[in-house]
């Protein structure tokens, strides 16, 4: 029970007291928390992701909940309000037993006034939750006519009542789970006399290199008043008194700052930021300030119109990855769980991520690390793959939404693009009722796709917006899933539509913000929620951890068109991870080849909610799949690629060149043979200018024998170096020979470990695996004939004084072999 403090201000945050409705189920629930986990926590739950326990908890989301605590409030007097965001989803809360907010958004910040429900003393704080799955159906019972959601991707059926994270009804990567709770802050405070209501900002750079920073700060008073606020900018601290009216008032400040630093993405600068403060007696807003331009240049050309960046008049390539939820649950997420994340797109050379559209508005840290780290943010409003109302009820719920959200993000540097929704257009297509009634459904997604623009337009003139993902510009109502001449592409002919590798290079996006491939998770993973009768991919666990309609025997199928079959689970899984960083890999390398042609390759997806089969280059967890590590090579900002000719009778090697200077690029080029000899072939020498793409030799295919591989090193001039193979031809057409890998392993000082793996043939795609969880500098490399590489692996945890950690090491011909 929490008392009275200092400033007005009661944290609500801690113990509560959970149940169902009925009676039937009581826990303690940590807010901010999930059901779901108190749930568990308390024994009344098996683990939702283990095993087929997804099935046993389905009932939690069909009932009606509530939460309860009560706090000591001595005094009554003055006005008084709860503070409350991230209430997932239709919720009433009660002071006393009387009503004074009835939630419907869990993207809005609530702020009801209290003051005539409260008593001196003890006061008793109820939250109701009614069931998402309940409340959907009653909403779209009540819809002029029915509004399809896409039942491919949701079990649990009409999330697109609801404005809560879409992906919470499942996904084709996702647990069907519907959970509730409240994510956010909730505190009782006193209005004394006024309160911050937002703080947002404006930049205007001038051509002499001077920012003007304009300072909005609203406040909210429920009486006139008189009240000192103060802006301070890095220690330029000014105070104003100001008269404010009963509801809300606009301050404005301008800071003149004549030389400033700038920010720029990862890898293109320094991320300078300024501390940014606006306070009242009783409270203190802080914001981290980016100064940087952004422009999203569309100018048309002779392919049909761009698709680019520019940052401080420098356009960017964007090498990133698609961000989903961190965690299926809320509270199996954390700060440190979601930066351990952040960090590896970074480590990784990306410079964006897309925050997609099915999940959240994520918390004000996330893009605060976002900022620190340089990584660019596209920001989807949250709709995605389904229809949705148009009744005004709704879109005046969304108007609130969006006015919230931007008001709330706008002021960081990081986040460069906003963007209307995903692939809401290409859902029009998707069902027969809007198939048959296209004038109907492309209306209402018109007038809410307007409500989303106006009012992005209205909180943040100076922001980017983009109507939806993909499109090909703006009310272009097209197919930008296969027309790659304007606009952002998705692409996903590969995966969906069980076309090769090679079909990656029959495109020519000007930015493509979704392609993907899927591998199963690391065995690790897979252990955490798989006994070892279930290790087989059609079993049913396994099964039930591949949301994808026909994404196993894609993988499979995959492997015959390009492998021989691995001989088991372990070598399976593996396997999987490697063609999907091949996937990945063969369309990145060529859309980077067509710089400043294309100018964005955004892959899905960065990261998993829960332990399945997907997409994502990181597993649940955090751990790197092979793509990860691939990824990083793949999109170093100076790179080496193996580009085949339409008709496979030439090979090009590509430049590309990501920095703002011309580097030189020296290669030595090889044939590697069967047997793992490397055999010189030529070494050559290229320029590649600043930004640009450039080509740094062309071969006959005919200089590399059938049953050998080309092979390539180079260093830039820079110090970037790298390495590659290429085949002209499928991996399983190779009569590999043992690689005969040998490992040594010893202790560092610094609590990691040294692994030198040597190799006494051609070991292609070798990958260190361990079940101690950690991080290696390198892995799916090649090593030739007695090469060898020392691999530095650091463990998560230390571990025990004098004990090594054990290995298995995985490689393309052991993977195949039956010996």
């Amino acid at each position: 029970m929490n008392e009275y403090t200092s400033g007005g201000t009661i944290d609500l945050q801690g113990a509560w007291h959970l149940s169902s409705v009925d009676g039937d189920h009581g826990a303690s629930i940590s807010i901010p928390g999930d059901v779901h986990s108190a749930l568990h926590a308390a024994g009344l739950i098996p683990d939702p992701y283990f095993a087929r326990n997804e099935e046993a908890v389905q009932w939690v989301a069909e009932r009606d909940w509530a939460i309860e605590r009560s706090v000591i409030v001595p005094d009554v007097a003055g006005s008084w309000y709860l503070d409350i965001d991230y209430l997932d989803t239709i919720a009433v809360v009660f002071v006393n037993d009387i009503p004074v907010l009835s939630a419907d958004n869990c993207f809005r910040r609530y702020r009801p006034d209290v003051s005539h429900a409260l008593q001196p003393g003890e006061n008793k704080i109820r939250i109701l939750f009614h069931s998402s799955i309940t409340a959907g159906a009653e909403r779209q019972a009540r819809q002029p006519f029915y509004i399809p959601y896409s039942t491919a991707n949701s079990p649990i059926p009409n999330g697109n009542m609801l404005r809560k994270p879409q992906c919470h009804f499942g996904w084709d990567w996702n647990i069907a789970l519907a959970p509730l709770g409240l994510y956010g802050s909730i505190a009782l405070k006193q209005l004394d006399p006024a309160r911050i209501e937002h703080v947002e900002t404006e930049q205007v750079h001038h051509a002499d290199g001077r920012v003007d920073l304009k300072v909005i700060a609203t406040l909210h008073s429920s009486e006139p008043a008189v009240v000192p606020i103060h802006f301070d900018l890095d220690g330029e601290r000014v105070r104003l008194d100001v008269g404010i009216a009963a509801g809300e008032t606009k301050i404005v400040h301008i800071f003149e700052i004549e030389s400033p630093r700038l920010w720029w993405p990862s890898g293109s600068g320094a991320q300078a930021l300024y501390t940014l403060t606006v306070d009242l007696p009783t409270e203190v807003v802080t914001r981290q300030i980016g100064l940087r331009t952004v422009e999203l240049l569309t100018d048309s050309d002779a392919a049909g119109s761009r698709f680019a960046l520019k940052v401080n008049g420098r356009e960017i390539f964007c090498r990133g990855a698609n961000w989903i939820p961190a965690d299926a649950l809320f509270s199996r997420a954390s700060e440190e769980k979601t930066e351990d994340l952040l960090n590896s797109a970074i480590a990784a050379n990306m410079n964006m991520i897309r925050i997609w559209g099915g999940g959240f508005y994520e918390a004000d840290w996330f893009y605060d690390l976002c900022d620190r780290l340089g990584l660019m943010v596209w920001q989807d409003f949250m709709f995605a793959c389904n229809l949705y109302p148009c009744t005004e009820d709704f879109l005046d719920n969304v108007a609130h939404e969006v006015e919230y959200q931007v008001k709330r993000l706008s002021s960081h540097a990081s986040i460069v693009i906003w963007c209307g929704d995903n692939e809401l257009v290409g859902a029009l297509t998707w069902f027969p009722e809007s198939r048959d009634n296209r004038d109907r459904y492309l209306v209402a997604y018109d007038r809410l796709n307007r409500v989303i623009e106006q009012g992005i337009k209205k909180s943040f003139p100076q922001g980017i917006w983009w109507p939806s993902s993909p499109a090909s510009g703006y009310l272009d109502y097209g197919d930008a899933w296969h027309a790659d001449g304007s606009g952002d592409m998705h692409y996903w002919s590969v995966w969906h539509e069980n076309k090769s590798f090679d079909n990656y290079r029959t495109v020519k996006p000007r930015f493509c913000s979704e392609f993907g491939f899927q591998s199963y998770t690391s065995l690790p993973v897979i252990e955490s929620f798989a006994d070892k009768s279930d290790m087989n991919i059609a079993s049913p666990v396994m099964e039930l951890h591949q949301k994808n309609v026909g994404g196993n025997e894609r993988i499979a199928g995959t492997m015959f068109r390009y492998f021989r079959f691995p001989k088991d689970f372990a070598n399976f899984v593996y396997l999987s991870q490697i063609q999907q960083g091949l996937a990945i890999k063969t369309a990145v390398e060529y859309w980077r080849s067509l710089k400043p042609h294309c100018m964005g390759t955004i892959y899905w997806q960065l990261n998993d909610t829960w332990p399945v089969a997907s997409w994502s280059s990181l597993n649940y967890g955090g751990s790197w799949k092979a793509m990860h590590y691939m990824v990083r090579r793949f999109f170093q900002p100076v790179a080496v690629a193996a580009i085949p000719s339409e008709d496979a009778t030439s090979i090009t090697l590509s430049m590309v060149n990501d920095t703002l200077d011309t580097v030189t690029v020296d290669a030595n080029l090889f044939v590697l043979t069967l047997s793992g000899e490397r055999i010189p072939l030529k070494s050559v020498q290229g320029d590649c200018g600043p930004d640009a793409a450039d080509i740094l030799v062309t071969l006959d295919a005919s200089e590399i024998p059938a049953d050998g591989l080309l092979a390539w090193s180079f260093i830039a001039s820079n110090g970037m170096t790298g390495e590659g193979h290429f085949i002209n031809g499928t991996y399983k057409a190779l009569e590999l020979q043992p690689a005969g890998i040998e490992t040594t392993v010893i202790a560092t000082n610094d609590g990691a470990f040294e692994v030198t793996v040597t190799a006494k043939g051609l070991a292609l795609f070798v990958m260190l695996e361990s079940e101690t969880a950690g991080r290696y500098s390198d892995n799916a490399f090649d090593l030739s004939a007695g090469e060898s590489r020392r691999i530095t692996f650091t463990p998560d945890t230390a571990r025990p004084s004098g004990t090594l950690p054990a290995f298995r090491v995985y490689d393309l011909y052991s993977c195949q072999s039956v010996e």
